[in-house]
């Protein structure tokens, strides 16, 4: 395959090192934007070697990263602004990006995705995908809400991802635990209050171009269930019965047709009600997990590749999967690390294609209670789900840990 040369210039703000470099390869000259207190100086130093040069600003501080996008869109002649990092700096960016007319998307479809207040206040409007669901806009306003609303009900902040600040509320104890993690981790509102649903989790990852939305695949979701539902793994591509999948994708495009999406990743994440598919949110980028891997590795679709393949023009299409992909993630008790074995033999397994564990001896393992805090992973292939399940299993036991509970984690 031959990919376009000088196939424009790029923009890129928070790129991960991997996407810089597909972005090069698939023909662009790309310049790059990082807040240098979210990635350590080795990994800014991979960014920028693949960049044609890497500029640092402070994200939470708007008006700076705001200036710095059209300084540099102007300075370079970028041809596009693109943003395919995390949400809390997306609309900023996409507001000065699309003030320019460098925007793939304007700011406003974006915002439809990532703010969850907005996107069910949407889907309900169109009859698409109805949860009965309420706004909150302070945590003081979220006791009195559920009061009429009724439980059970999951409550979770307007603008957050990977299971962070969810809670499933059956009971007054329920408000107090999850109302303690949120004043800990010092989120604020706006919440949202919605209907607990019921039957099993889907993520679909989808790639649109010109507004013509691509089911990449769907992904089967296991997670550790009430209260936090934090994800413990994932089974590419999921195993359905082809009318559910039909009607996940038939959703989950409704959804980007009706917030104007017109390119780019999403991810979106769906409950399979006995009632049809429920979508519980959605976002401008690629999904986390390493979904793109198992994508990847089940059908050899590149979709990190992909979006820089379709935006230099070239049509994309997404192969079948003909295998399983899995991740599962390694679950220890919190405490101190006192020693580690195994990972080299596990990394070294042929169907292992990644396997990370991110601490060494002296470490404290946290307590898992949201994606950010989990302890590593292991991506396996298999030839049928329960090859893949049985793998992530034997994996997970051969990471051999000798944890000490500290004072804190005996309480």
């Amino acid at each position: 395959m031959t990919l376009p040369s000088g196939a424009g210039r790029l923009l890129m703000v928070m790129p991960y090192e991997q996407l810089v470099r597909k972005a090069v390869e698939a023909g662009f000259r790309v310049w790059s934007v990082w807040d240098p207190k979210l990635r350590a100086p080795d990994y800014l130093a991979k960014v920028a070697a693949h960049s044609e040069g890497l500029a640092l600003v402070d994200f939470d501080d708007e008006a700076a990263l705001r200036a710095l996008v059209a300084r540099m869109a102007t300075e370079h002649r970028v041809d596009h602004v693109l943003h395919l990092g995390s949400e809390a700096s997306m609309a900023p960016v996409l507001a000065e990006a699309e003030a320019l007319g460098l925007s793939p998307n304007t700011a406003e479809a974006v915002r439809l995705l990532n703010d969850k207040n907005a996107m069910r206040r949407l889907l309900n409007r169109n009859g698409v995908s109805v949860v009965r669901a309420r706004e909150a806009a302070t945590l003081a306003d979220v006791e009195p809400l559920l009061a009429e609303f009724g439980l059970p009900a999951v409550v979770k902040p307007g603008n957050s991802a990977g299971s962070r600040g969810i809670a499933l509320v059956r009971e007054p104890a329920d408000l107090a635990e999850w109302t303690a993690r949120i004043k800990a981790a010092g989120i604020e509102g706006p919440f949202i209050v919605e209907d607990y649903l019921e039957g099993p989790e889907f993520s679909v990852e989808t790639l649109t171009v010109d507004g013509m939305h691509q089911v990449v695949g769907i992904t089967a979701k296991q997670t550790s269930g009430a209260p936090g539902f934090v994800e413990t793994g994932h089974i590419h591509p999921a195993p359905l019965d082809p009318a559910d999948a039909a009607a996940i994708r038939a959703t989950t495009t409704a959804l980007l047709d009706l917030a104007g999406y017109r390119f780019g990743p999403a991810h979106t994440e769906v409950i399979l009600t006995p009632s049809g598919p429920r979508i519980v949110e959605s976002q401008a980028r690629l999904g986390g997990d390493r979904i793109p891997l198992l994508v990847e590795v089940a059908g050899g679709f590149d979709l990190e590749a992909g979006i820089f393949r379709a935006l230099a023009g070239e049509p994309v299409t997404t192969p079948a999967p003909e295998r399983y992909a899995a991740i599962g993630f390694f679950r220890l008790p919190a405490g101190r690390l006192e020693s580690v074995d195994g990972l080299a033999e596990l990394a070294e397994l042929p169907y292992v294609h990644a396997v990370v564990f991110p601490f060494a001896p002296g470490d404290v393992l946290p307590h898992t209670t949201d994606s950010g805090s989990r302890h590593g992973y292991a991506v396996v292939d298999a030839a049928s789900p329960a090859g893949a399940a049985e793998r992530i299993a034997s994996v997970q036991a051969g990471l051999r840990a000798t944890i000490t509970a500290t004072p804190k984690d005996t309480l």
